[in-house]
């Protein structure tokens, strides 16, 4: 399929390919590296039923280490939408796009968080919510999550910054270093590895323009396993109290190194 799609990709055509994610970019790597990413061709991989969400299907078929397989390839921009508003505007942006790109879409129903009106612009963060405190910064179904979590936190007085970033790569870095700057605390949540992926890439940028207290909320290392979507998500730690835990932790150290 990815050799394929290359072939229409070099005759001038805009493929799509689809399948699992774990397939998708883990059993087709060598042919996104060689025939996709390198030679820059146009081809778009919108693969679904990334992350645990895939549920009774189990480990085999849980992507939790797409993003960083498909981050690591030079050319390769990275979409991960929250909702279906934004999974729209990312198949849009990817037609205007002119090279590889890798649209991460899940199996389970998830929220709508935006309006008909909001916009999907590649490459710019959208913050969802404002907060002084602390900065939470999720992707895809954990956006979501984050929310709830900013809204629970509310009530102890703590504000929360929500950045949605549904671009992985490339990177919004401005929006990011500024939050950090300004709330002076960070946490990432995602439905993927915490190795490789939205906290990785968020670790990065922070330890080299504007390094804070952070903690990462995404899968410890670790395969998922067989179970409905709801209770894996609750086993792994990928839940809004998950969130607003890893947030109090955070507010800890950011209190002591005020100290």
């Amino acid at each position: 399929m990815m050799g394929t799609a290359a072939g229409l990709a070099a005759a001038g055509k805009i493929p799509f390919c689809s399948t699992f994610a774990v397939f998708a970019t883990g059993r087709a790597f060598d042919q996104i590296r060689q025939s996709i990413a390198y030679p820059r061709l146009n081809v778009k991989i919108a693969a679904s039923h990334a992350g645990i969400t895939v549920g009774e299907d189990g480990s085999s078929h849980q992507s939790v280490e797409d993003l960083a397989l498909m981050r690591v390839l030079p050319n390769m921009t990275v979409f991960v939408p929250a909702d279906a508003i934004e999974v729209a505007g990312a198949v849009r942006a990817a037609v205007a796009i002119d090279g590889p790109v890798y649209i991460r879409l899940g199996r389970a129903p998830v929220p709508v968080i935006h309006g008909s009106d909001f916009v999907f612009r590649p490459g710019e963060a959208v913050v969802l919510r404002p907060g002084q405190d602390v900065t939470v910064i999720a992707t895809g179904i954990m956006v979501a999550a984050a929310l709830e979590a900013a809204e629970s936190l509310s009530a102890e007085g703590v504000t929360v910054r929500v950045l949605n970033v549904h671009t992985l790569k490339p990177l919004d870095v401005e929006t990011v270093v500024r939050a950090a700057a300004e709330t002076g605390a960070v946490v990432t949540a995602e439905e993927h590895s915490i190795i490789g992926g939205l906290g990785s890439a968020i670790a990065e940028v922070l330890g080299e323009c504007h390094p804070v207290p952070m903690k990462r909320v995404g899968i410890q290392d670790t395969f998922g396993e067989s179970g409905k979507p709801g209770e894996l998500l609750e086993k792994y730690g990928l839940t809004p109290a998950a969130i607003a835990a890893a947030v109090r932790e955070v507010l800890r150290r950011k209190e002591k190194k005020r100290l």
